[in-house]
């Protein structure tokens, strides 16, 4: 019998207090490396636990947007944008080779991964920093209405495409807007949700029609009040589903 695959993963090192409880249950971590948050040693802790639990550690640059968390809608020249994810890319790996821990994967953070989604040039000069880096893995939304996937694989790049537990979707496959109703799915919502993504590859729109999403890694966001009960509850629902829960490659 052939069984379901998926990784499971989180945005990490970003300040949440529910890290340390998330980490156990989750098989990849995003680790914000200096941008919309994070500096050395929150990348280090955040290594250090990855490394304890056996999760594969990757790197979540996004928009040089503290204030904003990354969330805002901005906008830089393309070779900047390869610039400022270059060096974060590079601070997390400095980190990193200190550690003794190997990084897996690159996925791009928030309104900079919502935004090259959609932005062929866009995702390209992203990605153009993710394999000048070396890591060859790169995380970017599954489904039709991407190009990311598409843009990181003529660069070289092995392009996993990814599904969200957590988060609502249009009828074309595309993320519902943060802001508005449907966006951030409840707890119950988001675990049947991502049990029916890993088992049939399909989700339910906001407007209520099915929608196929083939995706190798499920997110859930790591910084909510219930982060640490979600990331349980999911990585239960889904080895109970007969979902066979590990990285990409591993």
């Amino acid at each position: 019998m052939t069984f379901p695959l998926i990784d499971l993963n989180a945005d990490l090192g970003e300040g949440s207090p529910h890290e340390a409880a998330v980490m156990p249950f989750v098989t990849s971590a995003n680790i914000a490396c200096g941008g919309h948050a994070g500096d050395a040693s929150t990348m280090r802790e955040s290594l250090r636990l990855a490394a304890r639990h056996g999760v594969a550690a990757g790197a979540h640059p996004g928009f040089p947007d503290r204030e904003g968390f990354g969330r805002r809608e901005l906008h830089f020249a393309l070779e900047e944008v390869t610039a400022f994810v270059r060096e974060q890319l590079e601070a997390l790996k400095a980190v990193a080779a200190r550690e003794g821990v190997r990084l897996s994967h690159v996925k791009p953070h928030g309104m900079l991964y919502t935004m090259a989604a959609k932005d062929p040039a866009l995702a390209s000069a992203i990605a153009r920093a993710a394999a000048d880096s070396g890591i060859r893995l790169y995380f970017g939304l599954a489904g039709g209405a991407s190009v990311m996937l598409r843009e990181a694989a003529a660069l070289g790049l092995t392009p996993v495409g990814e599904a969200f537990a957590d988060r609502g979707y249009a009828p074309d496959g595309s993320l519902w807007p943060r802001g508005q109703a449907g966006a951030l799915l409840p707890h119950a919502g988001a675990v049947a949700q991502g049990v029916r993504l890993a088992r049939e590859g399909l989700v339910t729109a906001v407007s209520g029609e099915p929608v196929r999403v083939r995706a190798r890694t499920l997110c859930l966001h790591g910084d909510g009040p219930e982060a640490a009960e979600l990331a349980r509850d999911l990585r239960r629902g889904l080895e109970a589903a007969g979902v066979r829960v590990a990285a990409p490659g591993r």
